[in-house]
């Protein structure tokens, strides 16, 4: 019976320290708000210190204790992990197990080309545009790059993987694209870019879709300005923002006054609502249309009434 007895001995003595050390781990205190980021593979003792660093626990050598004594040593989560308010040791431990992460937001405007989506994550999210540019190459390879990436608002957790983002993006659209036959994939994206460019207003984007697929069945040039503005980019890396009557003239694979057919790609990111009103343009014999002076665009099926809208717009530019 000595060992019994020597164990009530040791539970006497060491009752009032656990006692202390249990009242420690329980004891909460308030926080203004702090931020730490747990990096995939850490180890309980780096994540300890971390927090201990940043004052969201007064111990990390209790931290790690708790943990242990809840058998949860390799379960803290990787991510972005933010505290505030009345908290204590339980408290950070579980917020970590259970991965309540922060999550990021990033929003990508319609119409935007590849790379300037790409420039756009590199600097919200302080990647390095290569590593998006390496992440996209992964992703599609040799594959044409324009028009594939939906314009949409994502989310995201630090540590950030770029290919995280844009495959999501990328399946976004694939979504949207889900009931298009394979072999019309490109042709709609291309026409939707070019409708995207064309108007931003959504009532308009299945009568933009109308011209185009009215003028591709008549063989008549789309002589569509957006097409023209992406092959003086494509050609000089550059664009000043006017186009000239030369411009017009001037011959790139893109340029829909000098070519007949769509583009050869796409020549931005489309939105949604631009590639469905390219999968379903509106049923209109329109062929024309112009700038109506307030936003939006007169349309015409005939050319003598779209020399009457042209007049009309000229006319309301002079008296501007």
């Amino acid at each position: 019976m000595k060992w019994l007895k020597g164990l009530l001995i040791m539970t006497a003595l060491l009752g009032p320290a656990l006692w202390l050390v249990w009242q420690e781990v329980q004891k909460k205190h308030e926080l203004q708000g702090q931020t730490i980021i747990v990096s995939q593979g850490s180890s309980l003792h780096h994540v300890s210190v971390q927090l201990a660093e940043q004052h969201i626990i007064a111990s990390s050598r209790l931290f790690r204790w708790w943990a242990k004594y809840q058998g949860q040593t390799a379960k803290v989560k990787a991510g972005e992990f933010y505290f505030s308010g009345h908290i204590n040791i339980p408290d950070v431990l579980a917020k970590l197990v259970n991965g309540e992460v922060v999550f990021h937001r990033v929003t990508i405007p319609e119409g935007l080309r590849t790379i300037a989506v790409l420039q756009l994550l590199a600097q919200q999210t302080e990647v390095p545009l290569k590593q998006w540019q390496a992440s996209l190459d992964g992703l599609l390879g040799k594959e044409v790059q324009e028009g594939r990436l939906l314009p949409e608002t994502y989310t995201y957790r630090l540590p950030l993987k770029p290919k995280i983002i844009l495959q999501s993006m990328l399946k976004a659209q694939d979504e949207v694209l889900k009931d298009v036959p394979k072999k019309e994939l490109e042709n709609i994206r291309i026409m939707a870019s070019v409708i995207e460019k064309e108007t931003a207003l959504n009532k308009e984007r299945p009568w933009v879709a109308a011209v185009i697929r009215n003028r591709l069945a008549l063989h008549m040039p789309l002589q569509m300005d957006p097409t023209v503005i992406y092959g003086i980019w494509k050609r000089d890396g550059v664009f000043s923002g006017n186009i000239h009557r030369k411009d017009l003239h001037t011959d790139t694979p893109w340029n829909s006054y000098t070519r007949k057919g769509l583009p050869p790609t796409p020549i931005c990111n489309p939105s949604a609502a631009s590639l469905r009103a390219a999968i379903t343009p509106a049923d209109v014999n329109y062929l024309y249309f112009v700038a109506n002076g307030t936003g939006g665009h007169a349309f015409a099926a005939s050319l003598a009434e779209h020399q009457r809208n042209v007049r009309a717009w000229v006319n309301l530019e002079r008296q501007r």
